[in-house]
């Protein structure tokens, strides 16, 4: 992989640069700040629909769960002051934190956390977790104590307690969240101008609101890479959390910018609808990985940033192997098994792709190497929220490349309804033994025939592990480094006075 970090500017790129006044990025000491997101999020509430942009903007700022996730992974209190684990690792028994209230004034206790729980699992229900918390079993001990029971062990539970599908709501404002969205984090919705912005405030009586230095935040919607570039430089955007990185060599020579590389559980892949013919022969799905050059998708898609994965898994994360060598790149064995599978050539697909501009690069590029081996791909450029409706809800698509970034989400694969319809028993069987193994060593050997069991079904075309680029003002403060779950922990930042 090239370190494009390491590139200079083009000359037009860093000359752009010199003929900026300096005091457009100059900033005092202030309270608001400017960021930039891709995309745009349908709804305000993380367990109404299946976007990670919702918690990029509500979670830990509007919305608030019973965990807390930390930029290098771990997990601490936050709804939960503390939790004790029983012996058999199933039963959860977490003391709240008292003295919290909802923003329209309702209290915060053990109730509204068996009907939050309760609300995920449910039969109406659009949580996309939500086989996860039908599961679970919840006993008010107290009203700031809870007990939380799961059908099997799950090490990852208390990760799971601090992502947005798990976020406390308030009961008689539940059903308008997402919209009018309700919580009992330190800022509340100010404006929502659809197409446009996300204003959040501060909300003046957040039990810790003396410690909150941002008090007014504005979420931009910038999809166009070379709109991206051009907010930044005008400094219309004080800071772009996962920016197309792209333009990232001229703003590294800028000193009035920081550029922050971070690592990532996502994977970016070539999702296939394993329910469709042909794309049900694994000998087809087979060929379509071995046309892939997962290093050319890398450069062009993702600017060199990002680290090839042959599984649905990626390296750094418990229990990884390395199956990028299941299924490489061979032209000659891609050509081989589709006249194998008795496949009439050309093979016509379509492949839908949502708005991120690695998505639109990435399946250009895709289309194109599936060509050579008499694969010809139309391109399908729908809206986010087409995707979340047609490819996403409704299985309507043959291929489409899309980065999921959940941390913990083997357990799709056990879905045969999920949207990419892999139906296959003997992975359900697998990985009911590997959410019921407490020993980690045994745990981590079946991850790795979960993972090897993927890469040999050919699941989908498994492309990189991504390195998000946040690029910001160099005096923002409290950008995370790293980024386990998509969020913008707004009480964490602040404006250094040193220039």
């Amino acid at each position: 992989m090239i370190d494009r970090r390491n590139l200079l500017a083009s000359g037009a790129l860093a000359g752009l640069t010199a003929l900026l006044p300096l005091h457009s990025m100059a900033q005092a000491k202030k309270e608001t700040v400017n960021l930039a997101l891709t995309l745009e999020p349908p709804v305000l509430d993380p367990t109404a629909s299946a976007s990670s942009s919702i918690a990029e903007i509500t979670q830990y700022n509007i919305f608030e769960t019973l965990t807390k996730i930390n930029p290098d992974g771990s997990v601490s209190p936050l709804l939960a002051e503390s939790w004790e684990v029983s012996p058999d690792l199933k039963t959860y028994t977490f003391r709240l934190r008292k003295g919290v209230k909802f923003q329209n004034g309702q209290p915060f206790n053990a109730e509204t956390v068996k009907f939050s729980l309760e609300r995920a699992g449910s039969e109406k229900s659009t949580n996309k977790d939500k086989r996860s918390f039908s599961g679970l079993k919840i006993r008010v001990i107290d009203a700031f104590t809870i007990e939380v029971v799961t059908q099997e062990i799950d090490p990852d539970f208390l990760f799971v307690m601090g992502q947005g599908t798990s976020i406390i709501v308030e009961p008689k404002s539940a059903v308008t969240n997402t919209t009018q969205p309700v919580g009992t984090g330190p800022y509340k919705l100010g404006q929502w101008q659809k197409g446009a912005s996300i204003t959040l405030v501060a909300w003046p009586e957040y039990r810790d609101a003396n410690k909150i230095r941002i008090k007014r935040a504005t979420f931009r919607f910038i999809p166009d890479s070379a709109a991206q570039v051009a907010a930044l430089m005008a400094g219309d955007v004080d800071a772009f959390p996962r920016a197309t990185p792209r333009s990232v060599p001229q703003f590294q020579k800028d000193p009035r910018f920081q550029v922050i590389v971070s690592g990532s559980r996502a994977k970016t892949i070539l999702a296939i609808n394993n329910g469709r013919k042909p794309l049900n022969d694994v000998r087809v799905r087979k060929a379509i990985a071995a046309a892939i050059d997962r290093k050319t998708i890398i450069e062009g898609a993702a600017e060199g940033y990002g680290v090839p994965i042959g599984s649905h898994y990626v390296p750094g994360a418990f229990g990884y192997v390395d199956t990028t060598g299941i299924n490489p790149h061979n032209l000659d064995k891609a050509k081989a098994l589709l006249k194998e599978a008795g496949v009439q050539l050309p093979l016509k697909l379509t492949m839908t792709l949502p708005p991120a501009p690695y998505a639109r690069q990435g399946g250009e590029i895709i289309a194109a190497q599936l060509a050579k081996v008499g694969i010809e791909v139309k391109l399908q450029n729908v809206e986010w929220a087409q995707w979340l409706s047609g490819t996403y809800g409704n299985k309507q698509y043959d291929l489409t490349m899309i980065s999921h970034v959940e941390p913990f989400d083997l357990g799709n694969f056990a879905k045969p309804d999920y949207y990419w319809a892999y139906d296959s028993q003997e992975f359900r069987d697998l990985f009911e033994k590997i959410k019921n193994t407490p020993k980690s060593t045994d745990r981590a050997r079946l991850l790795g025939e979960a993972q090897r069991m993927l890469a040999s079904d050919a699941v989908h075309g498994f492309l990189y592990q991504p390195q998000w680029v946040t690029i910001a003002n160099k005096n923002l403060r409290g950008l995370w480094k790293d980024m386990p779950v998509f969020v913008n922990d707004l009480s964490a930042m602040y404006w250094s006075d040193k220039n």
